[in-house]
């Protein structure tokens, strides 16, 4: 993997070796994209996969929701249109008809100084490149999201997703389906 992937004096990513994106890869239904350069180095790397049994987002139905858990680019390779078109390889297949796709966005995983952008102009970068795929932004009381303005939840609903797993996501979403 590049080393632009490694950690800098603010930023450490969150998957940083090729051995955490075999593991990624391993899990049921996960889907690991890559994006590789010529010299067949991997430049970017976006990862699909369900939320663990103890996460919030797992008790909306088993096997019903899948979280968007990284989209990297390294640094010398950012700008390029590379994040989006991971992005659209990772939730573009037919199955999406049948889950809910997420994302959350935590401030404090961002490469601000890499990017030179504000927390709330990296949170709308993120939104216009979600957006780009059908996501749209939720509201949530989830402790993480609501620590700081600038985190964000956001969520694309299969068409084939019945109406109560629409129902229970939102409860879900604030924490009343218990």
């Amino acid at each position: 993997m590049e080393k632009s992937f490694s950690g800098f004096a603010n930023y450490q990513p969150i998957v940083s070796s090729k051995g955490s994106l075999v593991k990624a890869a391993a899990e049921p239904d996960a889907n690991v994209t890559l994006a590789v350069a010529r010299d067949r180095s991997i430049v970017g790397f976006a990862v699909l996969r369900h939320p663990g049994v103890s996460e919030r987002w797992h008790r909306v139905g088993d096997g019903v929701m899948m979280e968007v858990s990284v989209i990297e680019i390294s640094r010398p390779w950012r700008s390029k249109g590379i994040s989006r078109k991971l992005l659209r390889c990772l939730v573009d297949q037919p199955a999406q008809a049948l889950h809910i796709y997420y994302m959350v966005g935590y401030s404090w995983t961002w490469d601000l100084a890499g990017t030179g952008l504000t927390p709330i102009g990296y949170r709308n970068m993120m939104i216009s490149l979600f957006s780009g795929q059908g996501f749209r932004t939720y509201q949530t009381n989830e402790p993480n999201i609501m620590m700081r303005p600038e985190n964000l939840f956001m969520a694309k609903i299969g068409a084939d997703i019945p109406e109560e797993v629409v129902r229970q996501f939102k409860l879900v979403r604030f924490d009343m389906d218990r």
